[in-house]
C-alpha cells in the first residue's frame, strides 16, 4: 500500500481492509516501516526499533481481534514486552531486557495489533517534553523549533507525521493530553483504573499515572480503550462500571451541560491563545445545543500544589530505589538527569505521614469536584498554560527552581484530573493564526467516558481534523 492511501484510514479502517484481505498486515507493516525510516531521522519520535520480532509475528499468524493487522507503537515508560528493552529514557536502564509482558501488552497483542517499535519519553515521564541525554530530542513536525510536548511526545510525533494511526501513551500530569493538543491529535486519558498497569506496577504516581492512547480519529481511541481495559488481578483500584466506548461513538450525547473554567492550579498566565481555543470550543459546543456557561470549582490550590510535589518527588524515590533492586546495583547521580535525580533526593527526606497526607488531599480534590461536577456533566478548560514551547525548554536535563516551576505552570491544568483520577480529554479544534495546533481540554465526571466520547465524535462530525496534517519535510507551518 502507498503511504497516500494509508494515510486516508485511521486503525479500524485499516484493520477492515485486512479482515476484507484488500491488503495484508505484511504490507501495512512495510509501509509504516518505510514511512518511519523517511521521517524518524529527522523527528526521532521512535526510539527502539522491534520490526524483525513484528514480521515473526505476522508470519506465525495473528490473534483475530478488532485491530488485527495495524501497525502500532508502545510508549517506551514502564511497559515491557518480553525480550526487548523498555529504558523508561534513562541511561540506567539501556541494557535491561524484559523476561515477560506487560498485561498492557499481551491486550495490545490480543486485539491483533502489531508492534514494531517503541517511542520516546523523557527519562521516568518526569516532563511535558519527550527529551533525553539517552536519545536526543523529539521535535514538532508542525515547526521543527518546537517540542511536541510529552511525556508521551514520541508517539505523538509517529501519528502526525504518518507512521502509525494510533499509538500507545501514558499519562501522569497531562503526558497524553498535553502532545495530543500540540499536534493536533485526540488524546483521552482514561478514569483511574480503567486500564491495568500491572503485573510488574499496580499504581503510578502515588495514583495519578494511568495509560492509554493517542489517536487521529476519536473512534480509535474508543476502539483502543475496549481492547485495553478492565481489571487484573491484584489491581489497587476499580471503576464503577464497565463501558463500551467505541458504541458510545455512535451516539448522540443529548443536550449536555458544560462549565467553562479558565483558572488553573497556579498563578501562570494563560496566553491568548490558549484562551481562545478554549473560548472557540466552547462556542461550538453551544453551537451544537449544549448549554455552556462559565463556572470554576472551589479547590485549595496551596494544598494541590504542596501534595503534587510530595507526590512526584516520593514516587520517583520509590521507582528509582526500585529499579536499584531490580538491577542489583547502586544509582548515582550519573545515571539520572539532574531534574530526575533531584527528584529522587527530595523524595528520600519525605515522611511516610506526608505521603498519607498527600494521598488524602488527592482523594479530597476528587470529592471536591464530584461536588462540582452534580450540576455539569462536563468541564471544559485550556489544555495548556502555552502553546508548544521551544525545544530544550522543558526537560529534566534543567535541575533549577524556575524550571520546575516552569513545568508547575505548563501542566496547571492537565494534572488536575489525574489526581481526582476523571477521564479528560484534548480535542484539537483549533489552529493559530501561524498554523500551530492548540487542543481544548474536556474532562467528564468519574467513570464517566462514553459522555467524553459521543461529545467528542460529534465534534469530529462537526469540525473534522481528521485532514489536517503538518506539511513535509517539516521544515514549514501548515497554513
Amino acid at each position: 500500500m502507498k503511504h497516500e492511501e494509508y494515510m486516508k484510514h485511521d486503525a479500524l479502517s485499516l484493520a477492515e481492509l485486512v479482515r476484507r484481505r484488500e491488503v495484508s498486515a505484511a504490507e501495512l507493516l512495510e509501509t509504516a516501516i518505510s514511512r518511519a525510516d523517511a521521517v524518524n531521522p529527522q523527528l526521532n519520535a521512535i526510539v527502539l526499533k522491534h520490526y524483525d520480532m513484528a514480521r515473526e509475528a505476522i508470519k506465525h499468524g495473528l490473534p483475530e481481534g478488532p485491530l488485527t493487522g495495524v501497525p502500532f507503537l508502545v510508549k517506551d515508560l514502564f511497559i515491557e514486552m518480553q525480550g526487548t528493552v523498555t529504558t523508561n529514557g534513562s541511561c540506567f536502564l539501556k541494557e535491561r531486557v524484559a523476561s515477560s509482558d506487560s498485561t498492557i501488552a499481551t491486550r495490545y497483542r490480543q486485539a491483533g495489533l502489531v508492534t514494531f517499535g517503541k517511542t520516546h519519553s523523557p527519562e521516568m515521564g518526569s516532563a511535558p517534553s519527550a527529551e533525553t541525554r539517552l536519545w536526543g530530542q523529539t521535535l514538532n513536525p508542525w515547526n521543527l523549533a518546537l517540542s511536541p510536548g510529552g511525556s508521551s511526545g514520541g508517539s505523538a510525533v509517529a501519528i502526525a507525521a504518518g507512521i502509525v494511526p494510533a499509538a500507545n501513551a501514558t499519562d501522569a500530569g497531562g503526558s497524553i493530553r498535553i502532545p495530543a493538543s500540540l499536534t493536533g491529535l485526540f488524546g483521552l486519558k482514561p478514569t483511574r483504573g480503567r486500564v491495568p498497569l500491572g503485573p510488574a506496577r499496580f499504581e503510578g504516581g502515588g495514583g495519578i499515572a494511568t495509560l492509554h492512547a493517542i489517536t487521529r480519529s476519536v473512534r480509535d481511541s474508543a476502539a483502543l480503550l475496549d481492547a485495553a481495559s478492565g481489571a487484573e488481578p491484584g489491581a489497587l483500584y476499580g471503576v464503577p462500571f464497565p463501558i463500551n466506548a467505541l458504541a458510545a461513538t455512535g451516539r448522540d450525547p443529548g443536550r449536555l451541560r458544560i462549565a467553562v473554567s479558565m483558572k488553573g492550579m497556579s498563578d501562570g498566565t494563560l496566553t491568548d491563545a490558549c484562551r481562545s481555543a478554549a473560548e472557540d470550543a466552547a462556542k461550538k459546543c453551544e453551537a451544537l445545543g449544549h448549554e455552556v456557561e462559565y463556572a470554576d470549582a472551589e479547590l485549595d490550590r496551596e494544598q494541590y500544589r504542596r501534595a503534587r510535589n510530595v507526590l512526584l518527588s516520593s514516587t520517583m524515590t520509590g521507582a528509582i530505589t526500585g529499579l536499584q533492586r531490580l538491577l542489583g546495583r547502586e544509582a548515582g547521580p550519573d545515571d539520572f538527569e539532574p531534574a530526575t535525580w533531584k527528584l529522587y533526593e527530595q523524595g528520600l527526606n519525605v515522611r511516610g505521614h506526608e505521603v498519607l497526607w498527600a494521598r488524602e488531599v488527592m482523594f479530597t480534590l476528587h470529592r471536591q469536584t464530584t461536588q462540582f461536577m452534580r450540576r455539569y456533566d462536563v468541564v471544559l478548560s485550556p489544555s495548556l498554560q502555552a502553546g508548544a514551547p521551544p525545544v530544550g525548554s522543558l526537560n529534566s536535563l534543567d535541575a533549577s527552581p524556575e524550571a520546575a516551576e516552569r513545568i508547575e505552570r505548563y501542566i496547571a491544568y492537565t494534572l488536575l484530573y489525574n489526581m481526582t483520577g476523571q477521564p479528560s480529554m484534548s480535542v484539537p479544534l483549533y489552529w493559530t493564526v501561524d498554523g500551530m495546533p492548540i487542543g481544548a481540554l474536556f474532562t467528564g465526571r468519574f467513570g464517566a467516558e462514553e459522555t467524553l466520547f459521543s461529545l467528542a465524535a460529534q465534534l469530529e462530525k462537526a469540525h473534522p481534523w481528521f485532514h489536517r496534517l503538518p506539511l513535509e519535510p517539516y521544515v514549514e507551518r501548515r497554513t
